[in-house]
Protein backbone atom coordinates (compact mmCIF):
# COMPACT_ATOMS: atom_id res chain seq x y z
CA UNK A 1 0.00 0.00 0.00
CA UNK A 2 1.16 3.52 -0.84
CA UNK A 3 0.41 6.55 1.31
CA UNK A 4 -0.90 9.46 -0.71
CA UNK A 5 -0.63 12.92 0.88
CA UNK A 6 -3.15 15.08 -0.90
CA UNK A 7 -3.87 18.82 -0.76
CA UNK A 8 -7.55 18.87 0.16
CA UNK A 9 -7.93 22.64 0.02
CA UNK A 10 -6.19 26.00 -0.07
CA UNK A 11 -7.12 29.30 1.53
CA UNK A 12 -5.50 32.71 1.63
CA UNK A 13 -5.90 36.09 3.23
CA UNK A 14 -4.59 39.54 2.29
CA UNK A 15 -5.02 42.62 4.50
CA UNK A 16 -7.44 45.26 3.24
CA UNK A 17 -4.97 48.11 2.90
CA UNK A 18 -3.44 48.37 -0.58
CA UNK A 19 -0.16 50.27 -0.90
CA UNK A 20 0.46 51.12 -4.56
CA UNK A 21 3.64 52.24 -6.22
CA UNK A 22 2.10 55.71 -6.51
CA UNK A 23 1.62 55.71 -2.74
CA UNK A 24 5.29 54.78 -2.29
CA UNK A 25 6.31 57.76 -4.38
CA UNK A 26 5.08 59.90 -1.47
CA UNK A 27 7.13 57.93 1.09
CA UNK A 28 10.51 57.26 -0.51
CA UNK A 29 12.57 58.47 -3.49
CA UNK A 30 11.17 56.13 -6.12
CA UNK A 31 8.65 55.95 -8.95
CA UNK A 32 6.08 53.56 -10.30
CA UNK A 33 8.22 53.08 -13.42
CA UNK A 34 11.37 52.30 -11.39
CA UNK A 35 9.59 49.72 -9.22
CA UNK A 36 7.66 48.10 -12.07
CA UNK A 37 10.70 47.81 -14.35
CA UNK A 38 12.89 46.21 -11.68
CA UNK A 39 10.38 44.06 -9.82
CA UNK A 40 7.10 43.76 -11.73
CA UNK A 41 5.28 44.83 -8.56
CA UNK A 42 2.42 47.33 -8.84
CA UNK A 43 0.93 47.11 -5.35
CA UNK A 44 1.14 45.20 -2.08
CA UNK A 45 -1.05 44.64 1.01
CA UNK A 46 -0.18 46.08 4.42
CA UNK A 47 -1.49 44.66 7.69
CA UNK A 48 -3.59 46.88 9.95
CA UNK A 49 -2.02 48.10 13.19
CA UNK A 50 -3.93 45.48 15.19
CA UNK A 51 -3.08 42.56 12.84
CA UNK A 52 -0.22 40.22 13.68
CA UNK A 53 1.08 37.16 11.84
CA UNK A 54 -1.22 34.76 13.72
CA UNK A 55 -4.25 36.88 12.79
CA UNK A 56 -3.46 36.58 9.09
CA UNK A 57 -2.75 32.87 9.52
CA UNK A 58 -6.10 32.41 11.25
CA UNK A 59 -8.06 34.05 8.43
CA UNK A 60 -6.35 31.94 5.76
CA UNK A 61 -6.81 28.77 7.83
CA UNK A 62 -10.53 29.39 8.28
CA UNK A 63 -10.98 29.53 4.51
CA UNK A 64 -8.90 26.40 3.91
CA UNK A 65 -10.77 24.41 6.57
CA UNK A 66 -14.17 25.50 5.27
CA UNK A 67 -13.27 24.52 1.71
CA UNK A 68 -12.03 21.13 2.95
CA UNK A 69 -15.29 20.56 4.78
CA UNK A 70 -13.40 20.11 8.05
CA UNK A 71 -13.16 21.79 11.42
CA UNK A 72 -10.05 22.55 13.43
CA UNK A 73 -10.79 19.47 15.55
CA UNK A 74 -10.04 17.31 12.51
CA UNK A 75 -6.44 18.62 12.38
CA UNK A 76 -3.75 16.72 14.27
CA UNK A 77 -0.72 18.72 13.05
CA UNK A 78 -0.42 22.51 12.69
CA UNK A 79 2.74 23.85 11.09
CA UNK A 80 3.32 27.57 10.50
CA UNK A 81 6.14 28.74 8.24
CA UNK A 82 7.06 32.32 9.06
CA UNK A 83 10.08 34.58 9.25
CA UNK A 84 8.39 37.15 11.48
CA UNK A 85 6.21 35.52 14.17
CA UNK A 86 4.00 37.38 16.61
CA UNK A 87 6.74 37.00 19.22
CA UNK A 88 9.80 34.78 19.81
CA UNK A 89 7.90 32.62 22.33
CA UNK A 90 5.35 31.07 22.08
CA UNK A 91 5.17 29.87 18.49
CA UNK A 92 2.73 31.40 16.06
CA UNK A 93 1.39 27.86 15.49
CA UNK A 94 0.35 27.62 19.15
CA UNK A 95 -1.32 31.03 18.95
CA UNK A 96 -3.10 29.91 15.78
CA UNK A 97 -4.22 26.69 17.45
CA UNK A 98 -5.71 28.74 20.29
CA UNK A 99 -7.52 31.07 17.85
CA UNK A 100 -8.97 28.02 16.12
CA UNK A 101 -10.39 26.92 19.48
CA UNK A 102 -8.65 23.58 19.80
CA UNK A 103 -5.87 22.00 21.85
CA UNK A 104 -3.90 18.79 21.78
CA UNK A 105 -2.68 18.66 18.19
CA UNK A 106 1.01 19.10 17.49
CA UNK A 107 1.75 22.76 16.70
CA UNK A 108 5.09 24.34 15.85
CA UNK A 109 6.75 27.00 13.70
CA UNK A 110 9.27 26.39 10.95
CA UNK A 111 11.84 29.01 9.92
CA UNK A 112 13.52 28.59 6.54
CA UNK A 113 13.02 32.18 5.32
CA UNK A 114 11.10 32.33 2.01
CA UNK A 115 11.51 28.58 1.47
CA UNK A 116 9.60 27.84 4.65
CA UNK A 117 6.28 26.90 3.05
CA UNK A 118 7.92 24.28 0.81
CA UNK A 119 9.93 23.06 3.81
CA UNK A 120 6.61 22.87 5.64
CA UNK A 121 5.00 20.72 2.96
CA UNK A 122 8.01 18.39 3.04
CA UNK A 123 7.91 18.15 6.84
CA UNK A 124 4.16 17.62 7.08
CA UNK A 125 4.32 14.99 4.33
CA UNK A 126 6.94 13.10 6.34
CA UNK A 127 4.71 13.19 9.45
CA UNK A 128 1.68 11.99 7.51
CA UNK A 129 3.37 9.24 5.53
CA UNK A 130 4.84 7.88 8.76
CA UNK A 131 1.33 7.01 9.88
CA UNK A 132 1.57 9.02 13.10
CA UNK A 133 -0.85 11.67 11.84
CA UNK A 134 -3.59 11.86 9.23
CA UNK A 135 -4.51 15.52 8.64
CA UNK A 136 -2.29 18.59 8.71
CA UNK A 137 -2.70 22.33 8.38
CA UNK A 138 0.35 23.99 6.80
CA UNK A 139 0.37 27.78 6.83
CA UNK A 140 2.69 30.42 5.41
CA UNK A 141 2.12 33.81 7.04
CA UNK A 142 4.05 37.09 7.24
CA UNK A 143 3.73 40.69 8.41
CA UNK A 144 6.94 41.87 6.79
CA UNK A 145 5.92 45.53 6.68
CA UNK A 146 7.03 45.81 10.31
CA UNK A 147 10.66 44.88 9.59
CA UNK A 148 11.23 47.37 6.78
CA UNK A 149 13.23 50.57 6.67
CA UNK A 150 10.68 52.68 4.80
CA UNK A 151 13.44 55.06 3.78
CA UNK A 152 15.38 52.33 1.93
CA UNK A 153 13.84 51.98 -1.51
CA UNK A 154 15.74 48.83 -2.50
CA UNK A 155 13.82 46.82 0.10
CA UNK A 156 10.65 48.66 1.10
CA UNK A 157 9.20 48.46 -2.42
CA UNK A 158 9.51 44.67 -2.52
CA UNK A 159 7.43 43.15 0.24
CA UNK A 160 3.87 42.86 1.42
CA UNK A 161 1.84 41.12 4.11
CA UNK A 162 -0.39 38.06 3.71
CA UNK A 163 -1.09 34.43 4.56
CA UNK A 164 -1.94 31.19 2.82
CA UNK A 165 -2.90 27.78 4.17
CA UNK A 166 -3.33 24.24 2.87
CA UNK A 167 -5.06 21.25 4.43
CA UNK A 168 -3.24 17.96 3.82
CA UNK A 169 -4.76 14.49 4.23
CA UNK A 170 -2.97 11.13 4.18
CA UNK A 171 -4.75 8.27 2.41
CA UNK A 172 -3.69 4.68 1.83
CA UNK A 173 -3.93 3.63 -1.81
CA UNK A 174 -3.14 0.40 -3.64
CA UNK A 175 0.14 0.38 -5.55
CA UNK A 176 3.76 1.11 -4.83
CA UNK A 177 3.65 4.88 -5.26
CA UNK A 178 0.89 7.48 -5.40
CA UNK A 179 -0.14 9.04 -8.70
CA UNK A 180 -1.80 12.09 -7.14
CA UNK A 181 -1.05 14.39 -4.23
CA UNK A 182 2.48 15.44 -3.25
CA UNK A 183 4.49 13.18 -5.53
CA UNK A 184 7.91 14.36 -4.35
CA UNK A 185 9.72 17.13 -2.52
CA UNK A 186 13.33 18.21 -2.49
CA UNK A 187 15.10 20.60 -0.09
CA UNK A 188 18.52 22.17 0.15
CA UNK A 189 20.49 24.69 2.21
CA UNK A 190 23.89 26.37 2.15
CA UNK A 191 24.76 28.24 5.32
CA UNK A 192 27.90 29.74 3.77
CA UNK A 193 25.57 32.21 2.03
CA UNK A 194 23.84 33.38 5.20
CA UNK A 195 24.72 37.03 4.56
CA UNK A 196 22.65 37.31 1.37
CA UNK A 197 19.37 37.87 3.22
CA UNK A 198 19.29 38.73 6.90
CA UNK A 199 17.96 40.74 9.82
CA UNK A 200 21.18 41.28 11.79
CA UNK A 201 19.83 42.05 15.28
CA UNK A 202 17.20 40.76 17.64
CA UNK A 203 18.68 37.34 18.42
CA UNK A 204 21.37 36.06 20.77
CA UNK A 205 24.21 37.32 18.53
CA UNK A 206 23.04 40.94 18.66
CA UNK A 207 20.26 41.30 21.24
CA UNK A 208 17.95 44.28 20.98
CA UNK A 209 19.48 47.44 22.41
CA UNK A 210 19.36 51.18 21.88
CA UNK A 211 22.42 50.85 19.65
CA UNK A 212 20.97 48.13 17.40
CA UNK A 213 17.78 50.15 17.03
CA UNK A 214 19.69 53.34 16.27
CA UNK A 215 21.76 51.57 13.61
CA UNK A 216 18.70 50.05 11.97
CA UNK A 217 19.91 46.48 12.53
CA UNK A 218 16.40 45.13 13.06
CA UNK A 219 15.42 45.82 9.47
CA UNK A 220 15.37 43.37 6.56
CA UNK A 221 18.55 43.46 4.43
CA UNK A 222 19.33 41.78 1.11
CA UNK A 223 22.21 41.66 -1.35
CA UNK A 224 20.02 41.92 -4.42
CA UNK A 225 22.44 41.08 -7.24
CA UNK A 226 23.94 38.01 -5.63
CA UNK A 227 20.55 36.80 -4.44
CA UNK A 228 19.16 37.04 -7.99
CA UNK A 229 21.92 34.88 -9.47
CA UNK A 230 21.83 32.32 -6.69
CA UNK A 231 18.02 32.10 -6.58
CA UNK A 232 17.46 31.53 -10.30
CA UNK A 233 20.08 28.77 -10.46
CA UNK A 234 19.00 26.91 -7.33
CA UNK A 235 15.27 27.18 -8.00
CA UNK A 236 15.89 25.60 -11.39
CA UNK A 237 17.97 22.81 -9.87
CA UNK A 238 15.38 22.18 -7.15
CA UNK A 239 12.64 21.78 -9.78
CA UNK A 240 14.76 19.33 -11.74
CA UNK A 241 15.61 17.26 -8.65
CA UNK A 242 11.99 17.11 -7.45
CA UNK A 243 10.76 16.09 -10.91
CA UNK A 244 13.44 13.40 -11.13
CA UNK A 245 12.33 11.99 -7.78
CA UNK A 246 8.71 11.97 -9.00
CA UNK A 247 9.71 10.19 -12.22
CA UNK A 248 8.48 13.12 -14.32
CA UNK A 249 9.92 15.72 -16.68
CA UNK A 250 9.10 19.33 -17.44
CA UNK A 251 6.86 18.11 -20.27
CA UNK A 252 4.57 16.69 -17.58
CA UNK A 253 4.26 20.03 -15.76
CA UNK A 254 1.22 22.22 -16.35
CA UNK A 255 2.25 25.08 -14.07
CA UNK A 256 5.23 26.38 -12.15
CA UNK A 257 4.15 28.10 -8.92
CA UNK A 258 7.28 29.82 -7.61
CA UNK A 259 7.95 31.94 -4.56
CA UNK A 260 6.90 35.42 -5.67
CA UNK A 261 10.18 37.26 -5.03
CA UNK A 262 10.01 39.55 -8.03
CA UNK A 263 9.01 39.17 -11.66
CA UNK A 264 12.59 39.19 -12.96
CA UNK A 265 13.50 36.16 -10.81
CA UNK A 266 10.34 34.36 -11.92
CA UNK A 267 11.09 35.05 -15.58
CA UNK A 268 14.74 34.00 -15.23
CA UNK A 269 13.75 30.74 -13.50
CA UNK A 270 11.23 30.03 -16.28
CA UNK A 271 13.88 30.63 -18.96
CA UNK A 272 16.28 28.27 -17.20
CA UNK A 273 13.58 25.59 -17.23
CA UNK A 274 12.51 26.47 -20.79
CA UNK A 275 8.95 27.15 -19.65
CA UNK A 276 6.81 29.88 -21.25
CA UNK A 277 5.55 32.52 -18.83
CA UNK A 278 1.93 31.53 -19.48
CA UNK A 279 2.74 28.35 -17.52
CA UNK A 280 4.09 30.34 -14.54
CA UNK A 281 1.57 31.47 -11.92
CA UNK A 282 2.27 35.13 -11.14
CA UNK A 283 0.79 37.07 -8.22
CA UNK A 284 3.74 39.26 -7.24
CA UNK A 285 2.38 42.23 -9.21
CA UNK A 286 -0.57 42.54 -6.79
CA UNK A 287 0.87 41.30 -3.50
CA UNK A 288 4.61 41.93 -3.62
CA UNK A 289 6.96 39.48 -1.96
CA UNK A 290 5.01 37.94 0.93
CA UNK A 291 7.78 35.43 1.71
CA UNK A 292 6.25 32.22 3.10
CA UNK A 293 2.75 33.30 2.12
CA UNK A 294 3.55 33.84 -1.55
CA UNK A 295 3.23 30.27 -2.87
CA UNK A 296 -0.08 29.43 -1.14
CA UNK A 297 -1.54 32.81 -2.15
CA UNK A 298 -0.57 32.20 -5.79
CA UNK A 299 -1.82 28.60 -5.61
CA UNK A 300 -5.14 29.74 -4.15
CA UNK A 301 -5.64 32.27 -6.95
CA UNK A 302 -4.81 29.67 -9.62
CA UNK A 303 -7.25 27.18 -8.09
CA UNK A 304 -10.04 29.72 -7.74
CA UNK A 305 -9.76 30.94 -11.34
CA UNK A 306 -9.68 27.37 -12.66
CA UNK A 307 -6.12 27.19 -13.96
CA UNK A 308 -5.23 24.53 -11.38
CA UNK A 309 -7.70 21.72 -10.77
CA UNK A 310 -8.11 17.93 -10.87
CA UNK A 311 -5.44 16.35 -13.04
CA UNK A 312 -3.16 19.42 -13.00
CA UNK A 313 0.53 18.84 -12.24
CA UNK A 314 2.36 21.76 -10.65
CA UNK A 315 5.82 22.39 -9.26
CA UNK A 316 6.02 24.62 -6.20
CA UNK A 317 9.50 26.08 -5.80
CA UNK A 318 11.18 28.61 -3.51
CA UNK A 319 14.46 30.20 -2.50
CA UNK A 320 15.16 32.07 0.73
CA UNK A 321 17.68 33.32 3.20
CA UNK A 322 19.95 30.82 4.84
CA UNK A 323 20.42 30.17 1.99
CA UNK A 324 17.56 27.67 1.59
CA UNK A 325 15.67 26.29 -1.39
CA UNK A 326 13.17 23.60 -2.20
CA UNK A 327 10.55 22.28 -4.60
CA UNK A 328 7.51 20.01 -4.44
CA UNK A 329 5.73 18.25 -7.30
CA UNK A 330 1.97 18.11 -6.76
CA UNK A 331 -0.72 16.46 -8.89
CA UNK A 332 -4.21 17.63 -7.97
Amino acid sequence: MAVNVRILSVGSYAPRRILSNRDLEQIVDTSDEWITTRTGIKERRIAAADEATSDLAYEASKVALERAGLTARDIDLILVATSFPDMPVPSTACLLQHRLGVAGSIAFDLQAACSGFVYGLHTARAFLTSGMHRTALVVGAEVLSRILDWGERSTCVLVGDGAGAVVLRAEELPGERPTTGILSSYLGADGSNWELIQIPAGGSRLPASEETVRKGLHFYRMQGGETFKYATRLMGEACEMALREAGLSLHDVDFLIPHQANLRILAAAARRLDLPMDRVVVAVDRYGNTSNASIPIALDEAMQDGRVGPGTTAVLVAFGGGATWGAAVVRF
